[in-house]
């Protein structure tokens, strides 16, 4: 086993390696050819892994290896919660299994209380906050890793073959500052802007407009199955959001 960003010094916590940045991780593990990478964050409750190939499997995907190995060994309780930003792809890789799931809003706070109010045991984010409360009590990104590591070992498939079970559609992120004086969500030509793009996706898309909770910040997600035009809606919507302001 070998490791990087393992020196701290005050001041370099999360500084291009970890969860929050795994890149130096990616091009690590291709040059040693290894099996696979875990990134941890400073704290050590999020978790995103890379696979032999440097690919990046983040929360969506390494709950849903948990999910499904936990499924396999006939011990799966209930279903798996992810927030709203959620890729809709582990949605749908989840149906396909018959394996129930919920939306809880941002913050794995609220993943928490949703697990609890289901009783259900496995939930994410994205970004790397996993929890397995049959395992533990809190979110753990030790605990999510070695729980993808067992299923590894149990049934002999890599990390990327595990994670093909899954595919992520394409998801755009924009961000648009505001005032705060006016509310843009009410705003009807941003409204306008979001039932158009929601019908041309149909059921095969989705899209999220909310308010940052810790910035003046609008965030404007769009995902769907085709990536030039997911980055087009965002962009389109986007530009309503900022006329509105």
């Amino acid at each position: 086993m070998l490791t990087i960003g393992c020196a701290p010094n005050g001041t370099n916590i999360n500084d291009e390696v970890g969860a929050t940045d795994v890149r130096a991780l990616q091009q690590r593990v291709l040059e040693e050819k290894a099996d696979l990478g875990v990134a941890f964050d400073g704290d050590g409750d999020r978790v995103i892994m890379v696979d032999h190939l440097g690919n990046k499997i983040d929360g969506d995907q390494i709950a849903y290896i948990i999910a499904r190995e936990s499924l396999r060994r006939g011990e799966l309780k209930g279903g798996v919660v992810g927030t709203l930003m959620t890729n809709m792809g582990m949605e749908l890789a989840l149906q396909s299994l018959g394996i129930p799931f919920a939306r809880a809003k941002v913050g794995d706070r609220y993943v928490m209380e949703l697990l609890q109010e289901k009783g259900w045991r496995i939930g994410a984010e994205n970004s790397g906050h996993v929890i397995v409360l049959d395992k533990v009590t809190t979110g753990d990104g030790i605990v999510a890793a070695l729980q993808v590591l067992a299923s590894v070992a149990a049934t002999g498939m890599d990390l990327k073959a595990l994670s093909d079970g899954m595919t992520l559609l394409p998801q755009v992120l924009e961000n648009v500052r505001f005032s705060g004086s006016v509310d843009p969500l009410q705003s009807e030509p941003v409204l306008a802007a979001k039932a158009a793009v929601e019908n041309k996706l149909g059921e095969q898309g989705r899209v999220l407009l909310r308010k940052s909770g810790t910035e003046p910040l609008i965030r404007v997600m769009v995902e769907g199955p085709d990536a030039d035009n997911v980055n087009a809606y965002a962009l389109e919507i986007a530009e309503a959001v900022k006329a509105n302001c």
